[in-house]
C-alpha cells in the first residue's frame, strides 16, 4: 500500500510540475464552448458563441450570425438529461443495492441518491463555472459561481457552426455526469462507511478530482483537450475517474468483517437485472446526448451504445461458460456495464464494427478485472467498481484511439495516426488515474480526520440499514 501511494505520489508532482509551467489563461469568454472533444462527425467544425455576449474581433458587428437554437435539438438534451438521472436513482442504486446483502440495502439506496442530490447543488453552486468556465489549463473560474449571468437566453455552443442550445439545459445534462460520477464511488466501500463520511469525501473528491479533470478534457484550454484526447461521453472524466477513487478507498477502509470467511453473495439478483437494464435504457442519454445535437452524430453514438453493450453481455457469458462451466445471471448484468463503460469513450468517433470489437473485449477483460486483477490487488471493492469501471474504461479509453481511423470503420481521416494517437490516450488515462487517486487519499484522510471514515464493528454487523438510517428496505 505505502509503495503504491508513493508511486501515485510522485507520479501526480511530475504531472503537476509539467503542467503548471504553461500559464494558465483566467479571462473566460462568456459564450459557452462545446464540451466535448470534437470526436462526432458534425464536431469536425468550430465551436459557435453565443451571440450576446460574442466580443467583436475585426468583422464588424452587421456581419455577426445570430446562432439559432433547434427546439428539436432542446427536446433531445432535455430527453438525454432525463435519461441519465433515470441511470442513477433508480438504476444505479438498484444495481448496487441488489449485490449487496439485504441489511444493507436502504443504505446503498440512500448513499447513491442522495451523493446525486448533493453534487446537483454543488455543480449549480461552482462546479458548473470551475468545470466549464474561462480557458485554464487545468480548471476554469468562477465568473459562473452561483450561475451567475446565465438567463434563459443564454447559449451554449455545439459541434456545428451556428447552431447552439439554451445554456440551463447544458448546465442540467453535465450536472448528472457529475452526479453519477461521484454515486459510482460508493459500490467500493459499500456495507461499512458511514452516511455522514460518504457525503464529505464526495463534496471534496468533486471538487478537487472531478472538476479538474472534466475541464482538463472537455474545457476550453484544457490540458487533454488541447492535446487531442478523445473523450466523447466520459471514459476518463467519469468512470476511470471514480474507479480510482473507489480503490484507494477499498484500501483506506479496509475488508468489511467476514470478508473471504463468511457468505457475502447479493441478495438480489432480480433487482441487479433491474438495475443494469435501466443502466443501459439511460445510457442512450449518456452517450448519444453528449452529441449535444439530435443529428447523425448522436445515431452514431447510439448504434454504439446498442452493440457494444450486446457484445460485452456475449463475451462475459462465454467466458464465465469457459472458466466456470456455467454462465450466470449476475455475469450478464455485469457484462452489459462493462460494455457501456467501455464504449462511453468512443461511441462518436468509432463505427459499430469497431464498438462490437471493443464491446467484446471490454466483456472479457472485465471478466478478468473482477476476478484475477481483484485477487492480484488484494483489496476489496464490495461492488468491483475498478475491475468493471476501471477497467472497462481504460480498455475504452485505448481503444477508442484504434477504431476511430477511417480505415478501420471510425470517422477520422487520413491524417489520423492510431500510434499518436495512443500516446495520447494513454496520457489521459495515467493522469486521471494518478490525479484521482492521490486526490481521494488527501479526501479520505481528512474524512477520516474530521468524523471517522468506519462505522463500528457492531454497526456493520447488525447491517447499516438499521444502525446508519433507523430502517430496513424489508419488513418480515
Amino acid at each position: 500500500m505505502k509503495k503504491l501511494l508513493a508511486t501515485l505520489l510522485l507520479g501526480l508532482g511530475l504531472a503537476l510540475g509539467g503542467l503548471n509551467a504553461v500559464a494558465q489563461t483566467t479571462e473566460a469568454p462568456a459564450a459557452v464552448s462545446a464540451p466535448v472533444e470534437a470526436a462526432a462527425p458534425a464536431a469536425e467544425a468550430p465551436a459557435v458563441e453565443a451571440p450576446a455576449a460574442a466580443v467583436a474581433t475585426e468583422a464588424p458587428a452587421a456581419e455577426e450570425v445570430k446562432p439559432t437554437v433547434d427546439k428539436g435539438d432542446v427536446a433531445w438534451m432535455m430527453v438525454s438529461t432525463i435519461l441519465v438521472v433515470l441511470m442513477v436513482v433508480p438504476g444505479l442504486a438498484l444495481f448496487y443495492g441488489g449485490l449487496v446483502r439485504s441489511k444493507n440495502m436502504l443504505s446503498v439506496l440512500m448513499q447513491v441518491m442522495v451523493v446525486f442530490s448533493l453534487i446537483m447543488v454543488l455543480w449549480a453552486m461552482y462546479g458548473y463555472s470551475l468545470a466549464f468556465g474561462g480557458e485554464g489549463l487545468i480548471i476554469g473560474n468562477l465568473d459562473k459561481v452561483f450561475l451567475m449571468g446565465v438567463t434563459v437566453d443564454s447559449l451554449a455552443a455545439t459541434f456545428t457552426p451556428g447552431v447552439a442550445i439554451p445554456e440551463y439545459i447544458f448546465i442540467a445534462f453535465q450536472a448528472t455526469f457529475a452526479g453519477i460520477t461521484c454515486a459510482l464511488i460508493v459500490g467500493s466501500f459499500a456495507e461499512r462507511m458511514k452516511f455522514s463520511a460518504v457525503l464529505l469525501f464526495s463534496a471534496i473528491w468533486f471538487t478537487f478530482s472531478y472538476l479538474p479533470i472534466a475541464h482538463m478534457v472537455w474545457g476550453t484550454g484544457g490540458y487533454l483537450l488541447d492535446k487531442g484526447a478523445l473523450d466523447f461521453a466520459g471514459g476518463t472524466v467519469v468512470h476511470i475517474n471514480a474507479a480510482m477513487a473507489g480503490l484507494v478507498g477499498a484500501y483506506m477502509l479496509g475488508k468489511r468483517i467476514g470478508y473471504g470467511k463468511e457468505s457475502m453473495a447479493p441478495h438480489s439478483l432480480t433487482l441487479t437485472m433491474v438495475g443494469a437494464s435501466l443502466l443501459w435504457v439511460g445510457w442512450f442519454g449518456f452517450n448519444a446526448g453528449s452529441n449535444l445535437e439530435s443529428n447523425g452524430g448522436a445515431t452514431l453514438a447510439f448504434i454504439n451504445t446498442l452493440v457494444a453493450t450486446a457484445a460485452a453481455v456475449l463475451a462475459w457469458c462465454i467466458g464465465e461458460a469457459l472458466g466456470k462451466g456455467k454462465a450466470s445471471m449476475l455475469g450478464a448484468a455485469s457484462g452489459a456495464v462493462a460494455g457501456l463503460v467501455a464504449i462511453t469513450p468512443a461511441c462518436g468517433s468509432v463505427g459499430p464494427m469497431g464498438a462490437i470489437i471493443i464491446g467484446l473485449v471490454s466483456g472479457f477483460a472485465c471478466l478478468w478485472g473482477v476476478s484475477g486483477l481483484k485477487k492480484m490487488l488484494g483489496a476489496d471493492d464490495s461492488l468491483d467498481v475498478f475491475g468493471v469501471h476501471g477497467v472497462g474504461g481504460i480498455v475504452g479509453a485505448l481503444l477508442t484511439g484504434v477504431f476511430s481511423a477511417g480505415s478501420l470503420g471510425g470517422i477520422k481521416g487520413d491524417d489520423f495516426s492510431i500510434a499518436g494517437q495512443l500516446f495520447i490516450q494513454a496520457e489521459g488515462v495515467v493522469i486521471t488515474m494518478v490525479w484521482s487517486a492521490v486526490v481521494a487519499f488527501v479526501a479520505y484522510k481528512i474524512v477520516d480526520m474530521m468524523v471517522g471514515l468506519r462505522v463500528s464493528e457492531e454497526a456493520e454487523r447488525e447491517g447499516l440499514d438499521i444502525t446508519s438510517h433507523g430502517e430496513t428496505a424489508y419488513n418480515r
